[in-house]
C-alpha cells in the first residue's frame, strides 16, 4: 500500500508518493488548478495508477498553532477526498514546508518558472516524509520492551 502526500495550493496541487514499503517519499507531478479543470479527476487517476491506500494532506496552521482560512479550506478538501475515494485521509502540520522547498532549490540551475512548478511537489515530499517518519517513530515506540 502506498501513501500519497498532497500540498494543496490555490494554483497548484503538489503530489508525492511513498515507496511500496512506505519508507521514502518520491515526488510526482503537480496538478494545475485551472478554472474549469477538475483536478480531482486527475487525482483519481494517480490514486488508481499508484495503488494508493491512504492520503496525507498538509494542514497549513498559523504560526500560533491556530486554524486559519486556508486550513479550513484544506479540511473541506480532506472530507471531499474521504467521501470520493473511500480511503483514509490524514492531515499533518505543514508549516514552513514551502519555505524549506524553496531553500532546497536555491542552488538549482532552473528558471524562476521552473522552480515555481516544482516547489509544490517538493513541499508535498516534505509533508509525506514527515508523516512517514512520524509513523516509523510511533511503530518503533510500540516495539520497545520494558
Amino acid at each position: 500500500m502506498r501513501t500519497l502526500g498532497i500540498d494543496y495550493g490555490n494554483k497548484r496541487v503538489g503530489l508525492a508518493i511513498s515507496t511500496p514499503v512506505g519508507g521514502i517519499a518520491q515526488g510526482l507531478q503537480t496538478i494545475e488548478r485551472i478554472d474549469g479543470h477538475d483536478y480531482l479527476e486527475e487525482l483519481a487517476e494517480v490514486i488508481k495508477e499508484k495503488e494508493v491506500g491512504e492520503i496525507v494532506v498538509g494542514l497549513p496552521k498559523n504560526m500560533n498553532d491556530t486554524i486559519g482560512e486556508k486550513a479550513e479550506e484544506v479540511l473541506v478538501l480532506v472530507e471531499t477526498l474521504k467521501s470520493k475515494f473511500n480511503i483514509p485521509v490524514h492531515t499533518i502540520d505543514e508549516r514552513l514546508t514551502t519555505v524549506r522547498a524553496n531553500r532546497a532549490m536555491a542552488g538549482a540551475k532552473m528558471t524562476k518558472k521552473g522552480k515555481k512548478k516544482r516547489v509544490d511537489m517538493i513541499a508535498a515530499q516534505f509533508i509525506l516524509q514527515s508523516y512517514l517518519d512520524q509513523n516509523r517513530r510511533n511503530a518503533e515506540e510500540d516495539w520497545e520492551v520494558d
